[in-house]
């Protein structure tokens, strides 16, 4: 019998709901039917509250294989845990281009490097946009971060993929401007957030 089959064997013992084991376990009834249904295994904590609930032991709920199969998924969750908080943190990072002295001007014969709050020879438009960008990523970070925190993994991709858009934005404006060392850093940045992307959606 399969994991799926004895946890609906369980349940039905018990005379329990779906919405109900989904109360006992703290986890959603949308998780109870996904489990039950065989398209998917709960995590090692949902395992454990499972066998303490039922008195059953976590060897009796699944085989050797399942086991190795939710080992797995468990590690590849995690992996992709450890991505996203990178992710996060990349955005979050963009604030150090209020205050990194990444931006010249000309003084005299010489271009002098100096963060956005002493940047000088440039419009207020220009300079709003400079400081909105990087106040824009640390947003996306913070979203990131807590978007994680409820485990969405939904709208954490679209979040991510939102800001790689806007660092591309950013990019082609510093482009435009010539920065050449703030470029240097974001496009940095933004190559770390591609790979880890593409790196977390090949281990899904």
């Amino acid at each position: 019998m399969e994991f799926n089959e004895k946890l609906q064997q369980l349940r039905k013992e018990k005379s329990m709901t779906q919405e109900q084991l989904a109360e006992k376990l703290f986890v959603s009834r949308t998780a109870i039917s996904k489990w039950e249904s065989g398209k998917g295994y709960p995590n090692i904590d949902s395992l454990k509250s499972i066998s303490k609930l039922f008195s059953v032991s976590i060897d009796n709920l699944l085989s050797g294989e399942e086991l190795i199969s939710l080992a797995e998924s468990e590690n590849l969750a995690n992996i992709n845990k450890i991505y996203s908080l990178i992710f996060g943190i990349l955005d979050l990072m963009a604030l150090t281009f209020l205050f990194l002295p990444l931006y010249g001007y000309q003084e005299g014969e010489f271009v002098r490097k100096v963060n956005l709050f002493a940047l000088q020879d440039i419009s207020a438009i220009t300079r709003a946009i400079f400081f909105i960008f990087p106040i824009l990523m640390a947003a996306f970070g913070i979203i990131e971060l807590v978007i994680q925190h409820y485990d969405n993994d939904k709208w954490l991709n679209i979040s991510k993929i939102c800001s790689i858009f806007l660092q591309a934005f950013i990019i082609l404006a510093l482009i435009a401007t010539r920065h050449p060392y703030a470029i240097a850093l974001m496009f940095v940045l933004f190559m770390i957030k591609v790979v880890l992307l593409i790196r977390s959606s090949r281990s899904k």
